[in-house]
């Protein structure tokens, strides 16, 4: 089937109650009752000392071979071993506190004695792909001692994955110009798409959030059979573990934050720094773009707005007629190829074939995000459903279309497409449980890695979380793309001596790009 034009976010709005559009009113209020789990209170008295390292003990997990579809395009080898097994988790829905069952695929790369959960962005890979992926990237002494237990997220990958937004709505979204600020257009898809989700998920639709997550967190350690959660986080998946370190501080292990969302509970100012990072990005893609004489060589920028002049007039299609090269499709792509550094001469080499008139190479980089498979959902539903959950800022028309037409004259390439969220989560109920800002004063040390020019959690915003956590020593690497993890050998070692030994990084450690 093929999917319509574009690029936009969806919004929410709660159970089987129709929307009204931006509104000033309170949201719904839900009593949660207790999730706390039986957590731990805080520490008043500073913070703990680094847990040591033990091995688990009466793990639960039934660790078998994976299927295919769990590890597409990866193969285990004999240094990095991968295997799958499942976790049960209390769905904790508001409107049956503690109650319920998520069923979370879970995938332990490597085999080394102690476990290391692995939690990546909502919207990104799911978790077990993302740590199998990461450890092939980390030192093999990181590996000896310990395995990346990567965990699907609710709502993502195999864990009971989300597919709510009807094919045409989710189209309509991603397919709109950005750059044509449709605030009030963007608004009634994404209160369609809500009614939708309301629908289809009922009430489980407000248990998809980092607060519940952090729950499924606590899940894996017990299933783990560690005492301590040792685990890394990567972007929104960072958020988790703080959140998880102030419900259960005395659960808290060895914890690595690889670019930590800004922790702002305004929108406008998280997501302006986005979409001020995303335009920085796209220029350090186009200098090592000139660097490496890539096929664009150092007409990049060039090379993108002709690509978005043709898809404004006249959208390619791709081979299997299921996506067209809209703007927004091309923003959305772009944006993608970005975030992983990795992929950066993938970008190059499918902006270059777009301007020849061949879309194949940027539709790869975005239809797991857009397109719905068969037993793969489309990333976007999960997407946003977590995200207009966790964030409690609803504008007024007025307000989106003056944020949306200020982003845009000032970050021209992704200032418009970011201040979509603002509209897509604007009929979206306040949920009952926003992510707070948390200061994990009962923790012990954490690592906080940020990269100069990330463009899915910027450093500015990175910064800001970490003076917050009382515990946490910040690692900053002068590069550009999602995470440093892997990327940056300066940031790995802090990051793997921090792990294996024990040692705390200096508070303001920079590494060279």
């Amino acid at each position: 089937m093929k999917v319509g034009r574009g690029v936009a976010l969806l919004p929410l709005v709660l159970l089987a109650a129709c929307t009204a559009g931006p509104s000033n009113r309170p949201g719904i209020v839900v009593n949660d009752g207790d999730t706390g789990g039986g957590a731990g209170t805080p520490s008043s008295t500073g913070p703990a000392p680094l847990p040591p390292l033990t091995e688990p003990k009466a793990a639960s997990i039934n660790w078998t071979p994976c299927p295919p579809e769990a590890i597409p395009g990866l193969t285990p080898t004999p240094d990095v071993p991968l295997s799958c097994g499942r976790v049960n988790g209390v769905l904790d829905s508001p409107y049956a506190p503690g109650r319920g069952t998520v069923r979370m695929a879970v995938l332990r790369a490597g085999s080394g004695p102690i476990p290391v959960l692995v939690l990546n962005d909502v919207d990104g890979l799911p978790g077990s792909r993302y740590a199998a992926r990461l450890a092939r990237t980390l030192p093999k002494e990181l590996l000896t001692r310990f395995s990346l237990i990567g965990l699907d997220r609710r709502g993502t990958g195999r864990s009971d994955p989300v597919s709510c937004v009807p094919e045409e709505v989710r189209a309509a979204i991603v397919d709109a110009d950005p750059r044509a600020l449709d605030v009030e257009g963007l608004v009634d898809q994404a209160r369609t798409a809500g009614q939708q989700c309301s629908i289809t998920l009922e009430t489980r639709l407000p248990s998809l959030d980092t607060w519940r997550t952090a729950g499924d967190a606590e899940s894996v350690r017990a299933a783990l059979g560690v005492d301590k959660l040792h685990a890394i986080g990567h972007g929104e998946g960072s958020r988790v573990l703080t959140v998880y370190a102030e419900r259960f501080p005395d659960r808290v292990g060895r914890m690595v934050l690889d670019g930590l969302p800004d922790p702002n509970q305004d929108a406008v100012v998280a997501l302006e720094g986005v979409a001020e990072a995303s335009d920085k990005a796209f220029g350090a893609f186009a200098d090592d773009c000139a660097q490496r004489g890539c096929e664009l060589g150092s007409q990049a920028r060039q090379a993108l707005t002709d690509v978005l002049n043709r898809a404004a007039s006249d959208p390619l299609v791709s081979s299997d007629e299921e996506l067209e090269l809209s703007p927004g499709v091309v923003l959305r792509a772009v944006q993608v190829g970005l975030s992983d550094r990795a992929s950066w001469p993938a970008l190059s080499a499918a902006l270059a074939a777009a301007r020849g008139g061949s879309p194949d190479g940027l539709v790869a980089l975005v239809s797991p995000a857009v397109l719905g498979k068969e037993r793969v959902p489309a990333v976007f539903d999960a997407g946003l459903v977590t995200r207009c959950n966790d964030t409690k800022s609803r504008l007024s028309t007025q307000a989106m279309t003056g944020a949306s037409a200020d982003w845009n004259r000032r970050f021209p390439l992704f200032g418009a497409l970011t201040a979509e969220w603002l509209a897509v989560c604007s009929p979206w109920p306040v949920p009952s449980r926003p992510v707070a800002a948390p200061s994990a004063s009962g923790a012990p040390p954490m690592v906080v890695l940020g990269t100069s020019v990330d463009p899915v959690t910027p450093l500015s915003g990175t910064e800001r979380a970490a003076q917050q956590l009382a515990t946490a020593s910040l690692v900053t690497w002068q590069g550009a793309g999602h995470g440093a993890l892997g990327f940056s050998t300066c940031a790995t070692e802090a990051a793997s001596g921090f792990l294996v030994e024990g040692k705390v990084p200096r508070d303001g450690t920079v590494c060279p790009p």
